[in-house]
């Protein structure tokens, strides 16, 4: 789309504006907030025609649940895709692999989910892909996506000439810089892992994914915490790709990787599009559909970034989460005693007697504080 209008540059001072990542950031904000206001009302009356019974609601789960959230259709997710797959691909620059990598994810894992989805509607049961398929798909779209990322990064710091498969994996073995995780509050690069940061990379990417799918219990509690990271993340994808500002703040460089604000507005839009018929009492609900596509989104962010620890930091709340159900699984393995009233911990507070909306805008504020710890790693080095 850039090279189109850039045919027009000349003529217009206006269509120069197309070269700025901000203007089409905006662009991609309102091009995918639009699409998903206007198309969520008419999708869901499709979805709850169409699902009859809506997601099958856990009989062990808060005894509210199974009265309130009955009927409530979901992949509500699909809203969300495919204003930010419209949105990132009318905004973007088409020949940035960062890109392309973050939306193989993000349709892949939304893939996966839906595929979860139907068969749990269809069947009326929470069983829905084995647990060794499901991550079986998911780390075999990380792996792809963590490559090009990586011969992207590859390309862009090594000099001219040619760039075959043998030097590629010759750097990833010898340990260059592309290889390294940087550590938060240090400035330069980090631990070097070599070869192994592959593996890495992709355990983010999974890990991020399934841990924003064990959050989505609550109406708006997933989405309003994935925002909030989002748009945490745009500021550090702006900040690494900048050469000036990375290297004052002591971050690591990544040319090119500032297109990926653009996706990232996209997200923002369509999450605050779905947030409207998400918030409670939801209209309708993300299902794994959303949840792991989001994740895996913002796992693939940090690892274009290079920000995958300070991920763990800004999503501080989804790795609760997920501990509560770690530790929960494991001390009852062990003990036969239980820590937590029911996990994800979010539903312990529902036993508790917290009222949703109370748990969910205590959480947001959690994932604010999160958000602003892991902005002060960036000038803290």
């Amino acid at each position: 789309m850039l090279e189109l209008l850039g045919q027009f540059e000349e003529r217009s001072q206006f269509f120069n504006l197309f070269n700025y990542i901000t203007f089409r950031a905006q662009g991609a904000f309102f091009t995918a907030l639009i699409i998903a206001l206007f198309m969520g009302a008419p999708f869901i009356r499709w979805l709850r025609k169409k699902q009859g019974k809506g997601q099958p609601i856990r009989t062990d789960g808060p005894e509210g649940h199974l009265l309130t959230k009955k009927g409530t259709p979901t992949m509500g997710g699909l809203i969300i895709l495919i204003s930010l797959m419209v949105a990132a691909l009318l905004w973007s620059d088409w020949t940035n692999a960062y890109v392309w990598a973050v939306l193989l994810v993000t349709f892949g894992f939304g893939l996966i989910g839906f595929i979860d989805d139907f068969a749990k509607v269809t069947k009326q049961h929470h069983g829905g892909l084995s647990a060794k398929l499901r991550l079986g798909f998911e780390f075999t779209f990380a792996l792809i996506a963590a490559l090009i990322m990586l011969a992207a990064e590859w390309i862009a710091t090594t000099p001219a000439g040619p760039h075959d498969p043998v030097g590629f994996f010759s750097a990833l073995m010898a340990g260059e810089p592309l290889t390294a995780v940087a550590l938060p509050f240090l400035s330069g690069w980090g631990v070097q892992l070599f070869a192994f940061y592959v593996l890495f990379a992709m355990i983010v990417v999974v890990g991020f994914g399934n841990a924003v799918n064990l959050t989505d219990g609550l109406d708006g509690l997933a989405i309003g915490p994935v925002l909030i990271a989002t748009g945490t993340f745009g500021v550090i994808t702006y900040l690494v790709g900048r050469v000036d500002y990375s290297a004052y703040l002591g971050i690591p460089h990544v040319a090119g990787v500032s297109e990926l604000g653009t996706v990232l507005a996209a997200l923002m839009g369509a999450g605050l599009g779905f947030l409207w018929y998400n918030a409670p009492p939801a209209r309708v609900f993300m299902g794994d559909t959303g949840s792991l596509a989001l994740g895996g989104l913002l796992g693939s962010v940090a690892v274009a970034t290079k920000h995958e620890i300070v991920l763990g930091i800004v999503g501080g709340l989804f790795v609760l989460e997920t501990l509560s159900v770690m530790i929960q699984v494991l001390v009852f393995k062990f003990t036969g005693k239980r820590v937590f009233l029911m996990a994800p911990f979010h539903h312990h507070f529902e036993k508790l007697g917290w009222q949703e909306p109370t748990i969910v805008i205590r959480f947001w504020i959690i994932a604010v504080i999160f958000a602003l710890a892991g902005l002060a790693t960036l000038k803290l080095r």
